[in-house]
């Protein structure tokens, strides 16, 4: 039973590996054969979405699948709680049953044409992964109803069952969106799932018109197979491993040799440091986790009281977006359809800017609170900085192996995002020795685990956002806030308050996916080049990382310090406040983003 239930764990992982090895191989073919691997960017492509499904499911196993919290599981009342939890969790499993039916009839027609992917492998049969993948996620959710092995298997069954049934039967029909909606709405605040709520209404919105649910997901078939994809799951598991070995702490020494050990240099050091940690870890929840327990010790010796230290760390977390190969940078990249290394390029300035802003306009580089003076510190030394470096080389060389390979055009997206991947677990097995099997296997399992449930959220919230494009909501969108605002100062102002309200309710990637489609076409029409836009959005998404309920930095802050979730809250409010300052003055001076993409051409 053991080995059966980890089979999604050795899928995922396998599909993971497969991903990094294919386009090395392809990449070390072309100047021998002329030609590499045959159809080798659609098997990786494809592999995502063995990546996506099984990963998912591993997510599910691991109590991972992002919700906007646990609803009325966490009242006093057992009844209430066991309430909450079963209709969240039932409600959960009816969808993934309707979607496993939708995505059979997809499937189908598929089969139909019988076209190959490479090497005899129908596409369909890489396609029968998202049926089979619902619906046994649909049995793994509704099983979480009952506390007793074979009611909650009876359970489980039943509920995924009864969904695939009423959608297979409904199929052509025309359904009201009202009772759908208002089901949804009670599962959401019970804590479903959020991809559920997303496919659910999905599958809502396209029943109320009479269209094929098949378009749901189709929409998922085409984010998860997108050709630059791939970048996203290997440029994070290059920043798993390198979280998972000792790198945080040579690049913690490093960036406290070259900024001293004061309360200035160590607050600068932290900042940075947990900046470049988000954008390769692609999670600013890792980066907590990975240095938490390395930097809040400095900061407490550098006189800045506990409070403060956590506010830091958690704050600074959320600031590495805009970096390269930040994966919601990639992902914005794709959706826009804007060339990934200008998004690169671009995020690059206004980094620094949100981090200067938030040590700043936080109050983190004030004397007001820190018990000791710099003049009591270290100050910064060469000759530590240099050793230090020496000893981090292979870590400081890593986003040129990324950055470079890309904007180089050595590479394309992919090759770039295995070559970072291949280079990370090399470097730490064989140069530093900090890597090995056992660590692999779980740093693996870890970004397929990550990566599964937001490919998911993806798919699922990319079909709600076909909807509305194919409404014309985007057009009646521009036309309506073109009254509402007369001047483009006007509409900065209201996109960032708008942004700033959605990233504390919204998942940052189910937010590029379902908000961007509908805001670009507005910014256009007010002069707004897409790659500020993007700079903008995403600068502004930043905040939602510290303001619950979608607040994820709060959550693992509380979690890894062993403090109140209002305590950490309340503390990083002043970095709130400093990142929208931040977020406004990239608003107003687009050169920030354009100005270093237009330098290089």
């Amino acid at each position: 039973m053991r080995r059966l239930l980890s089979i999604d764990e050795v899928i995922a992982s396998t599909a993971l590996a497969l991903m990094t090895l294919i386009p090395l191989v392809e990449i070390a073919l072309r100047p021998l054969h002329g030609k590499g691997i045959d159809n080798a960017a659609l098997l990786v492509q494809h592999l995502g979405l063995a990546l996506a499904m099984f990963g998912a499911l591993l997510a599910e196993r691991g109590g991972h699948l992002t919700s906007l919290g646990n609803g009325f599981a966490t009242s006093r009342n057992p009844v209430v709680r066991a309430a909450s939890t079963a209709f969240a969790k039932g409600s959960a499993a009816v969808l993934c049953g309707m979607l496993g039916s939708a995505s059979w009839s997809f499937v189908a027609s598929e089969l139909e044409a019988g076209r190959e992917l490479a090497y005899g492998i129908p596409v369909w049969g890489v396609q029968a992964l998202m049926p089979a993948g619902f619906l046994l996620l649909g049995l793994k959710l509704g099983s979480r109803c009952s506390r007793y092995r074979i009611a909650s298997l009876l359970l489980g069954v039943a509920l995924t069952a009864g969904g695939f049934a009423f959608a297979r039967h409904f199929d052509d029909a025309t359904l009201p969106l009202a009772p759908l909606a208002l089901w949804l709405v009670l599962a959401l605040l019970a804590g479903a799932p959020i991809f559920a709520i997303l496919g659910g209404l999905a599958l809502a919105l396209f029943w109320s018109e009479g269209q094929p649910l098949a378009s749901v997901p189709l929409s998922h078939y085409q984010i998860t197979v997108n050709p630059s994809l791939p970048a996203l799951p290997l440029f994070t598991l290059a920043g798993l491993v390198f979280a998972r070995s000792g790198a945080a702490g040579r690049l913690g020494a490093l960036f406290t040799a070259c900024f001293g050990g004061g309360a200035t240099g160590t607050a600068i050091a932290a900042a940075l440091l947990c900046s470049f940690f988000t954008a390769f870890t692609g999670g600013s929840g890792v980066t907590i986790l990975a240095l938490g327990g390395l930097l809040l010790p400095l900061l407490r010796d550098a006189g800045f009281p506990e409070r403060k230290g956590i506010s830091l760390v958690t704050s600074a977390s959320a600031l590495g977006v805009l970096l390269a190969p930040s994966a919601p940078l990639i992902m914005y990249a794709i959706i826009a359809r804007v060339p990934i290394n200008t998004m690169f390029l671009a995020g690059i300035v206004p980094a620094l800017v949100m981090v200067a802003f938030l040590l700043l306009i936080g109050g983190y580089l004030r004397r007001g609170g820190i018990a000791t003076a710099d003049t009591e510190r270290p100050r910064p030394d060469a000759r530590a900085a240099l050793s230090a470096a020496w000893a981090a080389r292979w870590e400081i060389l890593a986003p040129l192996v990324a950055i470079g390979s890309l904007v180089s055009g050595v590479a394309t997206p992919t090759e770039s995002a295995a070559l970072t991947a291949a280079y990370a677990i090399l470097t730490q097995a064989i140069a530093h020795r900090e890597l090995d099997w056992a660590l692999l296997r779980r740093c693996l399992a870890d970004c397929a685990q990550v990566i599964g449930g937001v490919m998911l959220i993806l798919g699922m919230a990319l079909g709600l956002t076909n909807y509305l494009v194919d409404a014309g909501i985007p057009d009646a969108a521009v036309e309506w806030v073109q009254q509402a605002l007369p001047n483009k100062f006007a509409f900065l102002v209201a996109l960032n308050v708008f942004l700033f309200l959605a990233g504390a309710l919204m998942e940052i990637y189910a937010a590029i996916v379902v908000l961007v489609p509908l805001l670009l076409p507005v910014a256009i029409s007010y002069g707004i080049d897409p790659v500020h836009f993007g700079v903008i959005f995403l600068a502004v998404m930043e905040m939602g990382f510290l303001c619950p309920p979608a607040g994820m930095n709060i959550f693992f802050a509380s979690a890894m310090f062993a403090k109140p979730i209002r305590e950490v809250a309340v503390s990083v409010l002043p970095a709130l406040l400093a990142i929208f300052l931040g977020a406004l003055a990239i608003s107003w001076l687009p050169w920030l983003a354009t100005g270093l993409p237009g330098w290089l051409g």
